[in-house]
């Protein structure tokens, strides 16, 4: 039979005049976090460039060195999505907005889909991720999205 062991601890009170809001912004916090992380992830901004992306998220996507990423538009700066067709052709305009880091911009929820990434060279296969995102706000306003990815 399982054995489960619950203990109760005080939660910290904030000191008398404490700032009640962290000194750094919501999308600073989340870039620190990205950068750092384990696991496949981006962060943009609403205008769509990349303000960080672990380097597991940079291999996974194909995008390169991250130093050269960073602050560069996510789709025209080497991110080259595909159709599921047969043809491979890459996706257009109103396409792109359904994409769920643009779509969690946008519509201000949460996101998800499957996208075909380009492979970077001949040799290397084409990749099919899904992509969860969430908007990241900032004062109540989106201010970019942060999205996972996991290889399909």
């Amino acid at each position: 039979m399982a054995h489960v062991e619950l203990s109760l601890s005080e939660v910290p009170v904030p000191a008398v005049g404490a700032p009640a809001e962290q000194e750094r912004d919501n999308v600073t916090s989340w870039s620190v976090t990205v950068s750092q992380a384990d696991e496949p992830c981006v962060l943009i901004d609403a205008g769509t460039r990349v303000v960080a992306v672990s380097a597991s998220g940079s291999e996974l996507l194909y995008l390169g060195e991250r130093p050269d990423v960073i602050g560069q538009p996510l789709l025209d700066g080497g991110l080259r999505l595909l159709d599921f067709t047969a043809n491979r052709g890459e996706l257009t305009e109103p396409e792109l907005d359904k994409i769920p880091p643009l779509l969690a911009i946008t519509s201000g929820r949460l996101a998800r889909g499957l996208l075909r990434i380009e492979g970077v060279s001949a040799g290397v296969p084409d990749a099919t991720v899904d992509a969860i995102s969430t908007p990241v706000l900032r004062a109540g306003e989106v201010a970019g999205s942060l999205t996972f990815f996991s290889e399909v």
